[in-house]
């Protein structure tokens, strides 16, 4: 019997995608829900499973191909053996013929690279998920290769190389979004300063106990997400959107955490942030971190969302100006913490001090409200007890 792989269904605000590599051959065997292919979108990217176990008989799209929601991909004869079929095959094979097969599964940015670098992904050692080989992987392969091509080949003195690649639709999309926030939202940003004392005390004090009894690390993250969500509650505008002419104050906290992926940034969503506890929200973050890491964020992960936190500070940032994620009207920056030198009921002291960042879109955010929200934050951080207790 044969059978059609089609595009899995695509979100309403994604129109097509784009093949990366296949994971198979005209002729060879594939199980059921085996991968076979992955569709990066400007989101994320789709893995399509082969909808039965036989044979891969025909290649209707090559790599590169884009594609839409429910084309077709390939057909495979479910009564057919990979033995017998590789023959009869020959003929499909020809008039579409596959990508070379890679035994090794390797996600798109490291298929990606080792098709820019010349690195065989077949003799590369995957540090993912069952193997998965990650652009890192790659990247540490590739490093040698390049030691032994410039010795044996030096650049010519005076020569300026270049390398032209094209932008990754999630790259693109992110490049689009952000330039359209820029230039349609009225964007104005407020700094703080907060004295990280308090959580880290707090934090030092439980997290044995708080891993142990929830199987997840106590992070900062959390602390953040409890404090936002409390000043928005104060602040509703901060947690609105504008449509048109019109502003929409949400009743929930769908809360966007940032995260750095081998794709580019996602900003998966905390659904309902005000109904979870600090460990769900650990948990939750763990989650979309392993997810992100490993290609695995869905579409619905990251849509909707009424307001997100960017930490810059874990790759050593003191001050940025975040830009807005629209349609939220707002956007919280974390920087790194340092000791600094402060004063203190008259006194110099020494404080693990963090700069914050709100950026806001004026257009419906007074700086009123935006100042209030961003000292609230400030003033829950330095008295965490006021987050369990709601006051």
């Amino acid at each position: 019997m044969i059978i059609e792989v089609n595009v899995p269904v695509l979100s309403e605000s994604v129109s097509e995608g784009t093949l990366m590599s296949w994971h198979k051959k005209v002729g060879d065997a594939v199980k059921r829900d085996e991968i076979l292919i992955d569709v990066e979108t400007d989101k994320v990217v789709l893995e399509v499973p082969s909808p039965q176990s036989g044979v891969l008989v025909e290649i209707i799209e090559q790599d590169g191909a884009t594609v839409t929601a429910g084309q077709l991909l390939a057909r495979i004869d479910t009564a057919a053996v990979a033995g017998a079929s590789a023959s009869e095959a020959a003929p499909a094979a020809e008039a579409n013929p596959a990508a070379t097969p890679s035994e090794k599964t390797a996600m798109p940015a490291a298929a990606k690279l080792a098709a820019e670098t010349g690195v065989d992904v077949n003799t590369v050692e995957g540090s993912g998920r069952d193997g998965r080989v990650l652009k890192e992987d790659v990247q540490k392969a590739a490093a040698p290769q390049a030691a032994v091509q410039t010795a044996s080949a030096p650049v010519p003195a005076g020569s300026r190389p270049e390398q032209r690649v094209p932008m990754s639709r999630l790259r693109a999309r992110v490049a689009e979004r952000l330039l359209a926030s820029q230039q349609e939202n009225a964007i104005l940003t407020t700094f703080n300063e907060v004295n990280m004392k308090p959580v880290m005390d707090l934090r030092n004090k439980y997290k044995e106990k708080f891993e142990k009894e929830h199987g997840v690390k106590l992070g900062f993250m959390s602390f953040f997400v409890k404090a936002a969500v409390a000043a928005l509650k104060k602040f509703p505008v901060v947690n609105a959107s504008v449509d048109g002419s019109d502003i929409v104050y949400h009743g929930y906290f769908d809360i966007g955490i940032a995260i750095g992926s081998p794709r580019g940034l996602v900003v998966p969503i905390l659904r309902d942030a005000d109904r979870m506890s600090i460990a769900d929200i650990e948990k939750a973050i763990v989650d979309y971190a392993a997810k992100a890491k490993d290609g695995k964020i869905a579409i619905e992960d990251l849509t909707g969302g009424t307001f997100s936190i960017t930490n810059g500070g874990t790759f050593g940032s003191m001050m940025s100006t975040p830009i807005i994620n629209p349609p939220q009207s707002a956007i919280l920056g974390m920087h790194a913490t340092k000791e600094r030198a402060v004063v203190e009921n008259g006194e110099i002291v020494i404080r693990p001090m963090m700069y914050l960042a709100l950026s806001y879109d004026h257009r419906i955010i007074d700086g009123r409200e935006a100042v209030l929200t961003l000292v609230t934050i400030k003033d829950l951080l330095e008295d965490p007890a006021r987050l369990l207790l709601d006051l």
